[in-house]
Protein backbone atom coordinates (compact mmCIF):
# COMPACT_ATOMS: atom_id res chain seq x y z
CA UNK A 1 0.00 0.00 0.00
CA UNK A 2 1.18 3.22 -1.06
CA UNK A 3 1.17 6.31 1.57
CA UNK A 4 -0.26 9.68 -0.45
CA UNK A 5 -0.15 12.98 1.46
CA UNK A 6 -2.96 15.03 0.62
CA UNK A 7 -3.32 18.33 0.84
CA UNK A 8 -6.73 20.55 0.71
CA UNK A 9 -5.44 23.92 -1.17
CA UNK A 10 -8.77 25.38 -0.42
CA UNK A 11 -10.15 27.90 -3.51
CA UNK A 12 -6.63 29.29 -5.14
CA UNK A 13 -5.83 31.00 -8.25
CA UNK A 14 -4.46 28.72 -10.90
CA UNK A 15 -1.02 29.89 -11.39
CA UNK A 16 -0.35 29.40 -7.84
CA UNK A 17 -1.53 25.88 -7.48
CA UNK A 18 0.53 25.49 -10.93
CA UNK A 19 3.33 26.75 -9.50
CA UNK A 20 2.87 24.36 -6.14
CA UNK A 21 2.38 21.66 -7.92
CA UNK A 22 5.88 22.89 -9.99
CA UNK A 23 7.84 22.51 -6.96
CA UNK A 24 6.33 19.29 -5.55
CA UNK A 25 7.36 17.92 -8.38
CA UNK A 26 10.99 19.28 -8.99
CA UNK A 27 11.58 18.02 -5.19
CA UNK A 28 10.49 14.99 -6.52
CA UNK A 29 12.94 15.03 -9.22
CA UNK A 30 15.91 15.75 -7.16
CA UNK A 31 15.40 13.07 -5.38
CA UNK A 32 15.34 10.55 -8.27
CA UNK A 33 18.32 12.50 -9.54
CA UNK A 34 19.66 11.46 -5.17
CA UNK A 35 18.87 7.76 -5.79
CA UNK A 36 20.20 7.55 -9.09
CA UNK A 37 23.80 8.83 -7.96
CA UNK A 38 23.47 6.47 -4.88
CA UNK A 39 22.86 3.81 -6.95
CA UNK A 40 26.11 4.68 -9.42
CA UNK A 41 27.88 5.21 -5.94
CA UNK A 42 27.18 1.66 -4.77
CA UNK A 43 27.85 -0.08 -8.23
CA UNK A 44 24.36 -0.53 -9.46
CA UNK A 45 24.17 -0.65 -12.97
CA UNK A 46 21.15 -0.60 -14.79
CA UNK A 47 20.85 -3.32 -17.76
CA UNK A 48 18.19 -4.75 -20.44
CA UNK A 49 16.00 -7.27 -18.74
CA UNK A 50 12.16 -8.56 -18.05
CA UNK A 51 11.67 -7.12 -15.02
CA UNK A 52 11.55 -3.51 -13.63
CA UNK A 53 10.20 -0.07 -14.84
CA UNK A 54 10.64 0.06 -18.00
CA UNK A 55 12.01 -2.93 -19.11
CA UNK A 56 14.98 -2.30 -16.85
CA UNK A 57 16.38 -4.89 -14.13
CA UNK A 58 18.63 -3.26 -11.29
CA UNK A 59 22.09 -5.48 -10.54
CA UNK A 60 24.16 -4.47 -7.66
CA UNK A 61 27.99 -4.80 -7.85
CA UNK A 62 27.11 -6.92 -3.97
CA UNK A 63 26.74 -3.51 -1.90
CA UNK A 64 27.14 -3.88 1.96
CA UNK A 65 23.71 -3.90 3.99
CA UNK A 66 24.77 -0.51 5.58
CA UNK A 67 24.62 0.56 1.72
CA UNK A 68 21.14 -0.63 0.52
CA UNK A 69 19.96 0.73 4.01
CA UNK A 70 21.34 4.08 2.93
CA UNK A 71 19.88 4.12 -0.19
CA UNK A 72 16.59 2.73 0.72
CA UNK A 73 15.80 5.62 3.41
CA UNK A 74 15.48 8.32 0.21
CA UNK A 75 12.08 7.81 -1.68
CA UNK A 76 10.10 10.12 -3.59
CA UNK A 77 6.79 11.53 -1.92
CA UNK A 78 3.36 11.09 -3.47
CA UNK A 79 0.97 13.79 -3.58
CA UNK A 80 -3.29 14.07 -3.95
CA UNK A 81 -4.26 18.02 -3.94
CA UNK A 82 -7.70 19.49 -3.82
CA UNK A 83 -8.70 22.53 -4.93
CA UNK A 84 -10.89 25.07 -6.39
CA UNK A 85 -10.60 27.43 -8.77
CA UNK A 86 -11.88 31.01 -9.87
CA UNK A 87 -13.38 31.06 -13.45
CA UNK A 88 -10.13 30.34 -15.57
CA UNK A 89 -9.83 28.99 -19.22
CA UNK A 90 -6.82 26.64 -19.58
CA UNK A 91 -5.30 25.15 -22.73
CA UNK A 92 -3.70 22.19 -22.89
CA UNK A 93 -0.71 21.44 -25.68
CA UNK A 94 -2.96 19.80 -28.48
CA UNK A 95 -5.46 22.97 -27.77
CA UNK A 96 -6.99 24.54 -31.19
CA UNK A 97 -7.59 28.47 -30.72
CA UNK A 98 -10.93 28.07 -32.71
CA UNK A 99 -11.64 26.48 -29.38
CA UNK A 100 -12.22 29.68 -27.64
CA UNK A 101 -15.45 31.12 -28.52
CA UNK A 102 -14.89 34.61 -26.78
CA UNK A 103 -12.51 37.54 -27.55
CA UNK A 104 -9.83 38.78 -24.60
CA UNK A 105 -12.01 41.94 -24.31
CA UNK A 106 -14.96 39.61 -23.39
CA UNK A 107 -12.60 37.45 -20.69
CA UNK A 108 -11.90 40.69 -18.97
CA UNK A 109 -15.45 41.99 -18.71
CA UNK A 110 -16.54 38.85 -17.39
CA UNK A 111 -13.69 37.79 -15.11
CA UNK A 112 -12.41 34.92 -16.42
CA UNK A 113 -8.46 34.15 -16.74
CA UNK A 114 -6.39 32.05 -19.34
CA UNK A 115 -3.67 30.30 -19.11
CA UNK A 116 -1.60 28.07 -21.59
CA UNK A 117 -0.29 25.17 -19.79
CA UNK A 118 1.92 22.22 -19.97
CA UNK A 119 -0.76 19.51 -19.23
CA UNK A 120 -2.13 17.31 -22.25
CA UNK A 121 -5.25 18.36 -24.22
CA UNK A 122 -7.50 20.60 -25.10
CA UNK A 123 -9.06 23.52 -23.71
CA UNK A 124 -11.52 23.32 -20.61
CA UNK A 125 -12.57 25.57 -17.68
CA UNK A 126 -11.92 25.55 -13.85
CA UNK A 127 -14.30 27.33 -11.85
CA UNK A 128 -16.20 27.92 -8.29
CA UNK A 129 -17.96 24.37 -7.76
CA UNK A 130 -16.25 22.44 -9.54
CA UNK A 131 -13.43 19.67 -7.69
CA UNK A 132 -10.43 19.52 -9.08
CA UNK A 133 -7.87 17.12 -7.76
CA UNK A 134 -3.92 17.02 -8.76
CA UNK A 135 -2.55 14.04 -8.26
CA UNK A 136 1.58 14.16 -8.11
CA UNK A 137 2.35 10.43 -8.33
CA UNK A 138 6.01 8.78 -8.89
CA UNK A 139 4.36 6.19 -11.42
CA UNK A 140 8.03 3.82 -10.73
CA UNK A 141 5.96 2.72 -7.88
CA UNK A 142 2.94 1.70 -9.33
CA UNK A 143 3.28 0.89 -12.92
CA UNK A 144 5.14 2.77 -16.00
CA UNK A 145 1.91 3.12 -18.64
CA UNK A 146 0.09 6.74 -19.04
CA UNK A 147 -3.20 5.26 -20.37
CA UNK A 148 -3.44 2.64 -17.76
CA UNK A 149 -3.00 5.81 -15.18
CA UNK A 150 -5.68 7.68 -17.56
CA UNK A 151 -7.79 4.63 -16.75
CA UNK A 152 -7.64 4.77 -13.52
CA UNK A 153 -8.23 8.12 -12.57
CA UNK A 154 -11.45 7.48 -15.03
CA UNK A 155 -11.74 4.89 -12.63
CA UNK A 156 -11.74 6.81 -9.24
CA UNK A 157 -14.54 9.19 -10.46
CA UNK A 158 -16.78 6.43 -11.66
CA UNK A 159 -17.01 4.79 -8.07
CA UNK A 160 -17.29 7.88 -6.74
CA UNK A 161 -20.13 9.08 -9.00
CA UNK A 162 -21.94 5.24 -8.01
CA UNK A 163 -22.36 6.84 -4.67
CA UNK A 164 -24.52 9.35 -6.38
CA UNK A 165 -26.74 7.46 -8.32
CA UNK A 166 -25.33 8.14 -11.16
CA UNK A 167 -23.59 5.71 -14.30
CA UNK A 168 -20.21 7.24 -15.34
CA UNK A 169 -18.73 6.05 -18.41
CA UNK A 170 -15.21 5.84 -20.35
CA UNK A 171 -15.89 7.02 -24.03
CA UNK A 172 -13.97 5.15 -26.60
CA UNK A 173 -10.69 7.61 -27.69
CA UNK A 174 -11.80 10.64 -25.28
CA UNK A 175 -10.30 10.96 -22.16
CA UNK A 176 -12.62 11.69 -19.01
CA UNK A 177 -15.58 10.46 -18.10
CA UNK A 178 -19.10 11.02 -19.28
CA UNK A 179 -22.87 9.82 -19.13
CA UNK A 180 -24.20 8.47 -21.83
CA UNK A 181 -21.30 8.13 -24.30
CA UNK A 182 -23.16 5.00 -26.51
CA UNK A 183 -26.20 7.68 -26.57
CA UNK A 184 -25.93 10.43 -29.81
CA UNK A 185 -27.09 13.57 -28.98
CA UNK A 186 -27.38 12.12 -24.99
CA UNK A 187 -23.53 12.17 -24.35
CA UNK A 188 -22.45 14.71 -21.62
CA UNK A 189 -19.05 15.16 -19.91
CA UNK A 190 -19.01 15.47 -16.32
CA UNK A 191 -15.16 15.09 -15.89
CA UNK A 192 -12.47 16.29 -17.89
CA UNK A 193 -8.53 14.81 -17.36
CA UNK A 194 -5.24 16.26 -18.28
CA UNK A 195 -1.93 15.39 -17.21
CA UNK A 196 1.92 16.04 -17.55
CA UNK A 197 4.31 13.54 -16.35
CA UNK A 198 8.32 13.65 -16.23
CA UNK A 199 10.10 10.60 -15.60
CA UNK A 200 7.53 9.25 -14.30
CA UNK A 201 6.15 12.40 -11.78
CA UNK A 202 3.00 13.31 -12.84
CA UNK A 203 0.95 16.36 -12.13
CA UNK A 204 -2.16 18.20 -13.35
CA UNK A 205 -5.08 15.98 -12.86
CA UNK A 206 -8.91 16.00 -13.68
CA UNK A 207 -11.67 18.51 -12.92
CA UNK A 208 -15.32 17.03 -11.57
CA UNK A 209 -18.23 19.27 -12.20
CA UNK A 210 -20.09 18.99 -8.93
CA UNK A 211 -21.73 22.57 -8.71
CA UNK A 212 -20.40 23.97 -11.53
CA UNK A 213 -22.17 26.73 -13.67
CA UNK A 214 -21.46 25.36 -16.75
CA UNK A 215 -22.80 28.25 -18.45
CA UNK A 216 -19.19 29.08 -18.67
CA UNK A 217 -18.85 26.18 -21.08
CA UNK A 218 -20.52 27.85 -23.82
CA UNK A 219 -17.77 29.88 -24.50
CA UNK A 220 -15.61 27.10 -25.59
CA UNK A 221 -15.71 24.04 -27.50
CA UNK A 222 -14.95 21.88 -24.23
CA UNK A 223 -11.58 19.34 -24.67
CA UNK A 224 -11.73 20.29 -28.28
CA UNK A 225 -15.00 17.67 -28.43
CA UNK A 226 -18.07 19.18 -31.01
CA UNK A 227 -21.76 19.06 -30.29
CA UNK A 228 -21.61 16.75 -27.12
CA UNK A 229 -22.82 18.42 -23.95
CA UNK A 230 -21.35 19.07 -20.81
CA UNK A 231 -23.17 18.47 -17.42
CA UNK A 232 -22.22 18.11 -13.25
CA UNK A 233 -23.39 15.85 -10.30
CA UNK A 234 -25.82 19.09 -9.26
CA UNK A 235 -27.41 18.95 -13.24
CA UNK A 236 -28.20 15.27 -12.85
CA UNK A 237 -29.28 14.96 -9.53
CA UNK A 238 -31.21 18.18 -9.64
CA UNK A 239 -29.75 19.40 -6.14
CA UNK A 240 -26.72 20.77 -5.26
CA UNK A 241 -24.25 18.36 -4.09
CA UNK A 242 -22.17 18.98 -0.48
CA UNK A 243 -18.78 19.42 -2.04
CA UNK A 244 -17.17 18.34 1.44
CA UNK A 245 -18.68 14.97 0.98
CA UNK A 246 -17.98 14.69 -2.44
CA UNK A 247 -14.42 14.96 -1.20
CA UNK A 248 -14.62 12.15 1.07
CA UNK A 249 -15.69 10.41 -1.45
CA UNK A 250 -13.47 10.69 -3.79
CA UNK A 251 -10.53 10.47 -1.13
CA UNK A 252 -11.86 6.67 -0.43
CA UNK A 253 -12.55 5.82 -4.51
CA UNK A 254 -8.35 6.96 -4.64
CA UNK A 255 -7.32 5.01 -2.44
CA UNK A 256 -9.48 2.19 -3.44
CA UNK A 257 -8.27 1.93 -6.88
CA UNK A 258 -4.36 3.26 -6.20
CA UNK A 259 -4.16 0.80 -3.01
CA UNK A 260 -3.07 4.12 -0.98
CA UNK A 261 -3.42 5.74 2.49
CA UNK A 262 -4.18 9.20 2.04
CA UNK A 263 -2.69 11.28 5.06
CA UNK A 264 -2.84 14.71 5.64
CA UNK A 265 0.44 16.41 5.28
Amino acid sequence: MQRVIFRDLGQMDYKLAWDYQEELLRQNLFIKSQIRQQQEAIGVTLVAGPRGPSGLQAEPDLPSSTERNDHSSLSTNHYLLFVEHPPVYTLGKSCHLENILIGEQELEKRGIAFFNTNRGGDITYHGPGQLVGYPILDLEKYFTDIGRYLRSLEEVIILTLKQYGIKGERSPGETGVWIDPSLKGRERKICAMGIRCSRWITMHGFALNVNTGLDYFNHIIPCGIHNKQVTSIEKETGIPADLEEVKAVLKQSFEKVFDAELISG
